[in-house]
């Protein structure tokens, strides 16, 4: 039974060392659209490898190049791939026998996260993704650092649909990052009039760090889930801590 084309969206920049995996995870797509902003390793030597179609821009903002990547896909349906991710093969067969008949505009699948050494327990609580998508029922919205796909009409999850993030193999790539992605939500925090920042830098850190070890049972994943959630609960309060300092900085300038 014919199933509808499906497009692999990639945005990459430096990623020779998790683009094959990401690639190989997902060589049942029709179209591997690569769209790469500069890399000066190996990716667009292993994309053209794959078969992919590389497409080059400079990166200026992360929902506007996957959108301009998914605007340069050849299907409508899309497959949203991080470079350092990667279907698992239950995954890709279950994609394939989806979009037979699709039932749903979009599809959120469970995203299974590397902390450091091990890969998060299969029985601590998994964070679904809207990654499988009909691009004519929407895109990306314009949330800064961690933008996402949106659609509008029916969205279904496959619980039994996971892929892998290989993202943080260890603790200075994670606090690197926390770095980066607190401070680049401080204006988005700032145009929204985020209010109560103080209380929220004070007692959100630590709700938040129950709720990863408990309530999502990290502690599962030994100390491995413990860094991440302590870790996680260190960005929550990054967060409100730079959104107070650069409002500290607008008062002064101000007076």
């Amino acid at each position: 039974m014919a199933r509808e084309p499906l497009s692999l969206v990639v945005t990459t920049l430096d990623n020779a060392a998790t683009l094959a995996r990401c690639l190989d995870s997902a060589a049942f797509a029709d179209d591997i659209l690569v769209l790469d902003s500069g890399s000066t390793d190996a990716t667009r030597a292993i994309a053209e490898a794959h078969g992919a179609r590389i497409e080059q821009h400079a990166f200026d903002d992360y929902a506007a190049q996957k959108q301009r990547a998914i605007a340069l896909a050849r299907h409508d349906w899309i497959l949203l791939l991080d470079a350092d991710e990667a279907l698992t093969p239950a995954a890709a067969a279950i994609i394939q026998r989806e979009l037979r008949a699709p039932r749903a505009a979009g599809y959120r699948l469970p995203r299974r996260e590397q902390m450091f050494w091990t890969f998060q327990h299969r029985r601590s609580r998994i964070n679904t993704h809207l990654r499988l998508f009909d691009r004519r029922h929407g895109g990306m919205n314009a949330v800064p650092v961690h933008a996402a796909p949106e659609v509008r009409g029916r969205v279904r999850t496959l619980r039994a649909a996971v892929f892998l993030h290989f993202g943080e193999p260890d603790i200075a790539t994670k606090v690197r990052k926390l770095n980066d992605y607190s401070s680049g939500l401080v204006a988005h925090k700032r145009a929204r009039g985020t209010r109560f920042v103080r209380t929220r830098m004070l007692l959100y850190p630590p709700l938040f760090f129950l709720r990863q070890y408990l309530f999502k049972r990290y502690f599962l994943n030994g100390w491995a889930g413990y860094i991440s959630a302590a870790s996680g609960a260190w960005y929550v309060f990054l967060k409100y801590a730079k959104l107070y300092e650069a409002r500290r900085d607008d008062q002064g300038k101000r007076a």
